[in-house]
């Protein structure tokens, strides 16, 4: 059995049980070392066989995953964060698939969600933003035109961009021509939940420099929207007046 482990966003203890067990269990594991925080593999048996994938191939993946299954071994595919968000694992699923391997899917946590801890805020704030947008620049990786950052700026959600820091100040323009307006808040977290996590605030207008000066280029998350300052309504879930399946709201209820 192969596992694909989301691994979470760096501090190792933020893997979970679930993933912590399967790699334990594994005798090879394969891990996506250019972003995986190597105390991760503290987890592993003294005796598993580790490959970093930073260097090596899609056909190089299969065929180490292929001969251990054929081993009778379990394997532990380690991917950050979680592997659904840029982790490239559909392809190899694919081929798992063609080749009849069976795989599980462990979820993990993903740097999104650990750079909205770091700054303590909430991406779906009442009468604010009920929609949280992830997505990223196009650099090396195209991205449909469709899909463009002045275009997803007009629905005003949260938006998480991944993989766009050293263009941030692209970043910022586009927003802006979408309708974002340049006092719009955003937060750049370096390496969220790391010992050197970073983080930096500001607006549309005046992000990029300040990213520039605190000398961040790479992994790092940028979060743009009003739920990181300013008003929101109150959440109906928890008012005294609002009834729902497991509480009868209070007409007349003075705070």
């Amino acid at each position: 059995m192969i596992s694909f482990i989301g691994a979470g966003p760096g501090d190792p203890e933020l893997i979970t049980v679930k993933g912590q067990k399967r790699l334990a269990e594994a005798d090879v594991v394969i891990y996506a070392g250019s972003l995986v925080n190597p105390e991760i593999l503290s987890w592993c048996r003294p005796d598993a066989e580790i490959h970093n994938s930073a260097s090596m191939s899609l056909e190089e993946v299969l065929a180490v995953m292929k001969r251990a299954v054929g081993e009778g071994k379990g394997v532990a595919r380690v991917h950050t964060g979680d592997p659904s968000i840029y982790g490239a694992h559909r392809e190899q699923m694919d081929a798992l698939d063609e080749m009849g391997i069976a795989y599980e899917i462990v979820p993990g946590v993903s740097s999104f969600l650990a750079a909205a801890a770091a700054v303590k805020k909430e991406f779906t704030l009442p009468g604010v933003s009920q929609t949280v947008i992830i997505t990223r620049l196009a650099g090396r990786t195209p991205v449909p035109e469709k899909e463009s950052l002045a275009s997803l700026a007009q629905h005003r959600a949260s938006l998480c961009i991944f993989l766009s820091t050293h263009l941030l100040s692209e970043v910022s323009q586009e927003l802006i021509q979408g309708g974002y307006e340049e006092d719009t808040p955003v937060a750049v977290v370096y390496k969220a939940s790391w010992p050197d996590e970073k983080t930096v605030l500001g607006t549309l207008g005046d992000i990029a420099q300040k990213v520039s000066g605190a000398r961040i280029s790479r992994t790092a998350m940028i979060m743009v929207g009003r739920f990181l300052e300013g008003p929101y309504d109150r959440s109906l879930l928890y008012d005294p007046t609002f009834t729902h399946g497991y509480r009868q709201g209070k007409k007349g209820t003075e705070e």
